[in-house]
């Protein structure tokens, strides 16, 4: 039996097919179809960091910056998200800020600010001869002083905050108070405005005014008690002093209230 002769092949442009047959599709260089491009997402900057950077700034309660700082950080590095700077920022600065204050309040209840105009306070009497610019923590019995705020507007019920700032003057000069108590609170953490404003009512209106003005003829139906208490923002910082006054509501008075050898 005979074999059919196979067809004749078309040869090449160079002869016989090569041994690889026919082409077939290219195969991409690294083995996959085509590859594409999508750009990353944009990292999300974490919400507390900011908080707490601004709240550094304004000089918020005392310690929640850096809380929020240190809450932050943590957020950051377990979500993957910016603001690193920013919480490191919020720590940083509002330390600072309690650093700088704290020593300012630490001077003031250690005395050692008084030393900063050593001759306005007379060496035997310990009264000032002289206008002295000070915070309240260095209001000595006997002082008398002028401050911004207004004595008619105090109001001690609703937690009112007063200046920190007073001017201490000769009590021959018109002023708007004069210190009869200082005492410091109990330590401890901070009770709270209520607690401390009932502490401060019931030593100031004790025995000590009575013992500080004596049967002074000088005395005035017009004056009232106030004091000045710590408050929270000092408290964290060893504030515990209460500064009892008397004072004018209508207007400065000239003159001491104070008996003599009281």
């Amino acid at each position: 039996m005979s074999i059919p002769p196979q067809p004749p092949s078309s040869p090449g442009p160079y002869g016989q097919p090569g041994p690889y047959g026919q082409p077939g599709q290219p195969v991409p260089p690294f083995g996959g179809g085509p590859q594409g491009w999508y750009p990353p997402q944009p990292q999300k900057t974490n919400t507390l960091a900011i908080v707490g950077f601004v709240m550094s700034i304004v000089c918020a309660l005392p310690l929640v910056p850096i809380v929020l700082g240190i809450i932050a950080l943590s957020q950051i590095k377990s979500r993957g998200e910016k603001g690193k700077g920013l919480a490191i920022a919020a720590i940083v600065i509002h330390a600072l800020t309690i650093a700088f204050y704290g020593t300012f309040v630490v001077l003031g209840l250690t005395g050692a600010l008084d030393d900063v105009a050593p001759k306005q306070r007379d060496t035997t009497s310990g009264q000032v001869t002289g206008p002295v610019s000070s915070g309240v923590t260095e209001i000595r019995k006997g002082d008398c002083f002028n401050t911004n705020d207004d004595l008619a507007q105090y109001n001690d019920e609703d937690g009112s905050q007063a200046a920190r700032s007073v001017r201490i003057v000769p009590c021959d000069q018109p002023h708007k108070g004069e210190a009869y108590a200082v005492f410091d609170l109990e330590g401890g953490t901070y009770p709270g405005t209520e607690k401390v404003t009932s502490s401060a009512e019931e030593k100031c209106s004790g025995t000590a005014l009575s013992t500080y003005v004596g049967d002074n003829p000088k005395l005035s139906d017009k004056l009232e008690v106030y004091y000045y208490y710590p408050q929270a923002a000092t408290w964290i910082l060893g504030d515990r002093e209460v500064t009892c006054f008397v004072g004018d509501p209508g207007g400065p008075t000239t003159g001491s209230v104070r008996a003599a050898g009281s």
